[in-house]
């Protein structure tokens, strides 16, 4: 009977998802750097609900009960840690993320600057796009890691829009748009009336509080240059 069982019984199957995660690389001081994650998640409320994030020690000078209290502070602030890059094998055990490799290190900067690029001629290229032909609510997050997402309406405040690509939103931007998500640099964001919570380029962020605020209300565009984020009205 058991042999009979053994060969009715369905094989196991195995699927492979991809998932966007948020990568946070600590500094020391760490009361510092967790008082400065303390005024993002105040100026970008629901910035880390339901996200994963991936938390990257490598080359932290920290011990293992460093370790241990900086994972239970996070999970106190209802953030989630799905892995670990960096850290030393014997600080992970039952009950502490994994360890994941192959993250994308990237230096978060403030302060926009400098004139938009100048295109030199035309460049033909194809990047798969996502339209979205309704308003974004809050709440609603839209993800599109293969290419560009443009929104013909508005986005709300709480509502997110992330791409891997570059950001276009005919409407007002209220909420988050993340650009180059999966590590593209070139990315850029364009919304025609500038009210965010929060913009983002391949990592590179800024929250409403730290941009000028006589882009707000207006076209914009924002882009990387130099590892700093600029913004530009539109004519």
């Amino acid at each position: 009977m058991a042999n009979k069982a053994q060969q009715t019984r369905a094989a196991i199957r195995f699927r492979g998802r991809s998932f966007l995660a948020t990568v946070l690389a600590p500094e020391l001081p760490l009361d510092e750097w967790l008082a400065e994650l303390d005024k993002l998640a105040g100026r970008s409320q629901g910035y880390f609900a339901s996200r994963p994030v991936i938390l990257d020690v490598t080359g932290l000078a920290i011990t293992k009960r460093d370790f241990t209290d900086l994972i239970e502070t996070l999970f106190k602030r209802e953030i989630k840690v799905m892995g670990v890059e960096g850290a030393d094998p014997s600080w992970l055990g039952f009950g502490m993320p994994p360890s994941v490799s192959g993250g994308k290190q990237t230096e978060i900067l403030h302060k926009p600057s400098a004139e938009p690029p100048k295109q030199q001629g035309f460049v033909e290229r194809t990047i798969p796009s996502l339209l979205i032909e309704q308003p974004v609510r809050s709440g609603q997050s839209i993800i599109f890691p293969q290419g560009d997402v443009t929104v013909l309406g508005s986005v709300a405040s709480g509502a997110e829009i992330i791409a891997g690509n570059s950001v276009h939103i005919y409407g007002t931007l209220r909420g988050r748009a993340i650009a180059g998500s999966t590590g593209n640099a070139a990315a850029r964001i364009f919304c025609q009336k500038f009210e965010a919570e929060l913009i983002a380029i391949d990592g590179l962020y800024q929250t409403a509080d730290e941009i000028d605020p006589s882009f707000r209300g207006r076209a914009v565009q924002a882009w990387l240059a130099n590892d700093k984020m600029n913004m530009a009205a539109l004519a």
